[in-house]
């Protein structure tokens, strides 16, 4: 990297180099450039960074930059740094290129030394209190963030002094005792570090500036850059800025303003103002702050120089932003300005509110919002005014906020909620057979498992409020205890999906508005829904991507299709198999004789065709893509280890045990050591004479009793976990047949094609498009056996680990792994397409409801996602957002 420009003066930049000069310093360059009064100074790049995190040491040339910038610096200033008659302080701040707010480092007032100190006190007027005010606060800062000197170190022996002064805060104390207080703070730093507090101002700011730069890894930087997904190697630029103070006195302060209000969305004057104070005190809350009105009483001009100035900066960047400023003896500076973080709400809010005012334009406010803002719009929410006791806290898997009387197995939630009983499941963990108590309950509790766990992926695709992995849970028979507390059947608790925090008792709810209107209820007159609407519509309008809906009620689907659903996209015909019928299910698989099978085939019949009655009726002249049955098999089969257990007490107390051991032959036959990967899919089909077809003739009779009414059913028919074009084609020959001859005259078509979630079938598209009129990406389980680890472990030790290590930035069953899995989509979409141009692509995996994940779908050029019906709003939303943006998903 020899030879690059690694700093640039404030007049060189502007705002679109914060790649390269950070979010803080391209906007200072920007408030340069457009002569606003900001102090000087010069911006360290981020490259500076990634150079010094890859060695360790600073870039060739980095050093001699600096020093011919901060000798430009004092010519422009009139002062050197750290000249002990008249210094020049600076500080040293991070800036990231996207907002980090707090996570990286600060140092104010470098450059002061004990010769400098007398200086800047007489500087400033004779004025002793604020040179050893700033001087303690340079040692702090430099002690706690340079060299790890404990912080409350500082803080305790600031307090001590307080005390000995009986003062309520740090302005009560006097210069003689800030002079004690510097004395004390260099013995402290002393004690930790080995050696006094730097006197030599350069060595001071080099220091410092590899602080920052090692900021970039602290580990609260790591975890926020995790949570937003913001990349690990792009490094923070550092800021070196010339000082300007608010601790001068009572015509000096520091301050924060927004230019519209970043909760709500509100237009109108927000901020908080602090007289006689540094910048870092208004967000250590050292001191009560003063509403940003207040400023106008104390020092007119200097507001209504901040007003012409907010109004200025808003319409520059044409949205909300954030200021930072100071005031030195009446003097207005601006030491920070960025595009503001806000609320979900106030996001939609705000793009609403800046097209009708002609600042944006309606793509633009699309590009200002995300889904993910949209999902939390849609969550119910807990009122926490009454301060409810937390008892524990997990993991939030699927967002909303429930209460209700605890039980601790699915009869007994099916049982209570039939008599009209809010309930929540309280298990370990959950499987499938569970599934009519999830239905049953308000909301799900698990001490195992994570964001991907079958409790978490059936609740998220029911709506269900969830929290997982709540390891502190200690799950009896009849109860549980956690932290002492013993919660027992009947006992009121309350989860909330979003904070993953569990409280007892019932914790009233807040409706969420944006549901009901998504759901077609009628809305009290309001701001929010009204914004979103307006997106929406507009989202709707640019996207090519369809939004179907995972669904396998009539129910379901119906909601799915109040929120916009424009067919179903994947409907798990195995979820209809469950409960009553689970038994003619396994007597199906296990029959040893052809009535056997076929009596059981005909029971299954009327039932598998009133399920796609109530479907195809839901989504009336939309297309249905109907998976036929595609369990792992032991979810249908007696208990292996149940079995050999009875048949052994059975034996010991010399009773019949001749059906149980026929039974257990039976099922030690089927059995499997990995069911995940055995006999499931077209592999079942295959092997079970009659179960396809008795789902295809269910299918095909349904629609034709649907056409019959007058109706327009659109079935399609997807043949799961295909991994050669030889399995396909036996499949589809079949189905043809029954098609041919129940449909025969009555106008319903019917399309077959599979579900692509097998790797080798991906690298086989070319053959198997052959024999498919569309395929469905199952990312689930394409990520699954592409990645080699099974979704239900992936919140084990080893996969936090590999998210600590940086080896995930996110959970490949979150967000499509697009360099692996996406891939063999890309390879499979491409090759498909070259043989069968007219081939209908599209995803049915919890994937088609990701923000990103949509956004790569768009830019493969799929034809849907399909995704959990509370999901759809989300995925019409990002669909629209990856048409106008060409699939990235940025919208930091």
């Amino acid at each position: 990297m020899a030879g690059e420009k690694y700093v640039y003066d404030f007049s060189e930049g502007h705002r679109d180099l914060k790649e390269l000069l950070g979010g803080k310093g391209a906007n200072l360059a920007e408030m340069t450039r457009l002569g606003l009064p900001v102090p000087a100074g010069f911006t360290i790049t981020t490259r500076a960074c990634q150079a010094y995190l890859a060695t360790g040491a600073n870039p060739e040339g980095l050093i001699a930059e600096i020093d011919d910038h901060l000798a430009a610096l004092e010519r422009a200033m009139g002062r050197k740094l750290g000249d002990a008659g008249d210094p020049l302080l600076v500080s040293v701040r991070s800036g990231a290129a996207f907002s980090m707010p707090g996570m990286m480092e600060t140092v104010l007032n470098v450059g002061l030394t004990d010769a400098s100190v007398v200086g800047l006190a007489a500087q400033s007027g004779g004025n002793d209190r604020f040179a050893w005010d700033s001087y303690r606060r340079l040692i702090q800062m430099f002690g706690k963030t340079v060299c790890d000197v404990p912080g409350e170190e500082f803080s305790d022996a600031l307090e001590d002094a307080k005390k000995a002064k009986g003062a309520t805060d740090d302005l009560h104390l006097d210069a003689a005792d800030l002079k004690a207080l510097v004395e004390s703070f260099k013995r402290i730093f002393a004690k930790h570090t080995g050696y006094d507090f730097p006197q030599d101002p350069r060595e001071q700011l080099r220091l410092a500036t590899e602080a920052v730069f090692r900021s970039w890894n602290a580990e609260r930087a790591v975890l926020y850059r995790r949570q937003e997904r913001i990349p690990a190697d792009l490094g923070t630029a550092v800021n070196v800025c010339s000082m300007v103070f608010g601790n001068l006195g009572a015509d000096s302060g520091t301050g924060v303003a927004f230019t519209r209000d970043p909760a709500s969305g509100a237009q109108g004057i927000y901020g908080d103002y602090l007289s006689n104070a540094q910048g870092e005190d208004v967000v250590a809350g050292i001191r009560n702050t003063v509403p940003l009105e207040d400023l106008e009483k104390l020092d007119a001009k200097s507001y209504a120089e901040l007003l012409a100035i907010m109004a200025k900066l808003e319409g520059h960047y044409r949205d909300l932003c954030d200021i930072e400023f100071t005031i030195e003896r009446g003097k207005l500076w601006m030491l920070q300005t960025r595009v503001g973080k806000r609320t979900a709400a106030a996001a939609f809010r705000i793009a609403a509110q800046l097209v009708d005012e002609g600042m944006i334009s309606l793509d633009e406010a699309l590009r200002r919002v995300s889904g993910a803002q949209l999902a939390q719009l849609m969550f119910p929410r807990f009122d926490l005014s009454a301060d409810p006791t937390v008892l524990t806290k997990g993991i939030g898997a699927s967002p909303g906020a429930a209460s209700g009387k605890a039980v601790f197995t699915a009869e007994r939630a099916v049982e209570l909620a039939a008599e009209g009983e809010d309930v929540i499941l309280v298990r370990r963990e959950t499987n499938p057979e569970d599934l009519a108590g999830m239905i049953a309950a308000r909301g799900i509790l698990t001490a195992r498992g994570g964001k991907t766990s079958h409790a978490a992926v059936v609740a998220r695709g029911m709506g269900r409020t969830c929290v997982c992995g709540a390891d502190q849970l200690e799950i009896g028979r009849d109860r549980v205890t956690v932290n002492g507390q013993v919660i027992t059947e009947g006992n009121i608790v309350s989860i909330d999906g979003t904070t993953g925090r569990v409280y007892l008792g019932a914790v009233p709810v807040r409706p969420s508005e944006v549901v009901q209107y998504f759901e077609g209820d009628k809305v009290e007159e309001s701001t929010l829904v009204d914004a979103v609407h307006t997106i929406m519509s507009h989202a709707d309008a640019s996207r090519r991507l369809a939004v179907r809906t995972n669904a396998d009620t009539g129910e379901d689907a119906a909601r799915a299709r109040r929120f916009g659903a424009e067919g179903i996209g994947l409907c798990r015909t195995e979820h209809m198999f469950l409960g009553d019928r689970k038994e003619l299910v396994e007597r199906l698989i296990l029959s040893s004789t052809e009535d056997a099978r076929n009596d059981a085939l005909a029971a299954l019949l009327p039932l598998q065709k009133a399920d796609f009655v109530d479907l195809f009726r839901a989504m009336d002249n939309l297309p249905v893509t109907v998976r036929l049955i595609d369990p792992p098999l032991h979810e249908f089969l007696p208990s292996l280890e149940e079995l050999a257990v009875n048949v052994a007490v059975a034996r010991e107390r010399g009773e019949d045990h001749a059906e149980d051991e026929e039974l257990l032959d039976a099922v030690r036959r089927m059995h499997e050591q990995n069911p995940m990967l055995g006999l499931r899919g077209v592999r079942l089909g295959l092997v079970i004479p009659g179960l396809f077809a008795m789902q295809v003739r269910a299918i095909a009779e349904a629609a034709v009793q649907l056409a019959g009414e007058g109706l327009h059913p659109r079935p399609e028919i997807m043949v799961p976990l295909v991994g050669a074009v030889q399995e396909l084609e036996m499949v589809r020959q079949e189905c043809e047949q029954i098609v041919a001859e129940v449909v025969a005259d009555s106008g319903v078509e019917v399309l077959i094609g599979t579900m692509i979630e097998v790797p080798r079938a991906a690298l086989t598209a070319g053959q198997i498009a052959e024999a498919a009129d569309f395929f469905s990406f199952g990312t689930n389980d394409l990520t699954q056996m592409g990645w080699g680890f099974s979704r239900d472990d992936v919140e084990g030790a080893f996969f936090w680990r590999y998210l600590e290590l940086g080896i995930f930035g996110i959970s490949p069953f979150e967000s499509i792994d697009r360099d692996g899995v996406g891939r063999l989509i890309r390879i499979a979409a491409e090759e498909g397409r070259a043989v069968r141009p007219e081939l209908k692509l599209g995803v049915c995996g919890e994937h088609g409801g990701d923000p990103e994940s949509v956004h790569f779908f768009h830019e493969v050029g799929l034809d849907y996602v399909s995704c959990s019906p509370f999901r759809v709003p989300v995925a019409r939303l990002e669909a629209g957002r990856a048409a106008i943006t060409g699939g990235d998903s940025d919208s930091r």
